[in-house]
């Protein structure tokens, strides 16, 4: 059974009549009536009655009518959806990210994307750093936006954003009215971590070994919201990225001294994996020169 068989079948359905539907199709009458029988044979039962010089459905073809309707729906959704992703103006783009770009650079880059492809929609998803990677890797993301560039020599990556980290304190900490703060001065506090496996931490943990201190850690979080709420709660302290407007609240935030306190950004994707047309031309325009923002301070 192929699938051009099963629209012959329900060609002959709806006109009931073999002649009829053979002239519609182009195909000759005898060509047609060998593929319905065919058919029959194959699937074991006759799927046509014989009424006058027309044909009907029998009881088992109109049972296999609604299962073949449904197939050449499928068929046709496929190839719809396969020319889609053809057309660099449509399609979707799997677009994975770390959460602290969530609030404001991913949709601002989907925006300015689709302000000259309006047909292209997103799949997004968020994550920490290492699954970022493992999404590009497997195919569920065609692209990820994240830091620190990621390990081995099967991703691609380009640098975008580069952001002076800071420290979140309580207000009314001791060290909020500070210009500057040395990561060795952090070794009594309790520090709110960020969980393993997200680049802010992998930072941090390597700013407290060069600093030969290893503060107590508490409380862990996955969210930079969440992080900052324990730290207004006077839970401890944070190595964060600089907070978007309203994030702040009932914390302060001190520049470090440390060199390593900055991240970069990037864009990650796999030269090993087909990318659709309207994912390479995403990643084309990410790549835009001077489209990365200036570093924080």
């Amino acid at each position: 059974m192929d699938l051009q068989t099963v629209r012959w079948f329900l060609a002959v359905a709806a006109h009931g009549h073999v002649t009829n539907a053979a002239q519609e199709l182009r195909v000759s009458q005898p060509g047609l009536s060998r593929a319905i029988a065919r058919l029959e044979a194959d699937l074991g039962v006759p799927l046509f009655d014989r009424v006058g010089r027309g044909v009907e459905l029998s009881p088992f073809g109109r049972v296999f009518a609604e299962h073949a309707r449904r197939l050449v729906a499928e068929d046709e959704a496929a190839r719809r959806a396969l020319a889609q992703a053809a057309d660099p103006s449509h399609g979707e783009v799997a677009l994975a990210f770390l959460h602290t770009q969530g609030p404001s650079f991913v949709p601002d880059l989907v925006r300015r994307f689709r302000e000259t492809r309006p047909g292209v929609t997103f799949r997004l998803m968020q994550d920490r750093s290492a699954r970022l990677a493992a999404a590009v890797r497997d195919g569920r993301a065609d692209l990820a936006i994240t830091s620190p560039r990621p390990s081995g020599t099967d991703l691609e990556w380009r640098p975008l954003v580069t952001e002076r980290l800071l420290l979140a304190v309580p207000e009314g900490h001791r060290l909020a009215r500070r210009r500057l703060v040395r990561t060795e001065e952090l070794a009594d506090e309790p520090v709110v971590a960020f969980r393993q496996g997200t680049g802010l931490r992998a930072i941090a943990a390597e700013m407290f070994a060069r600093a030969g201190i290893a503060p107590e850690m508490p409380f862990e979080g996955e969210e930079s919201a969440t992080v900052r709420g324990l730290v207004a709660a006077g839970l401890g302290v944070a190595i964060v990225a600089p907070p978007l407007p309203g994030e702040a609240h009932g914390v302060a935030h001190v520049r470090l001294a440390d060199p390593l306190a900055v991240r970069t950004i990037g864009l990650t994707w796999s030269d090993g994996r087909t990318r659709p047309p309207v994912a390479e031309a995403f990643r084309r325009f990410v790549l835009t020169p001077g489209l990365a923002r200036e570093p924080a301070n």
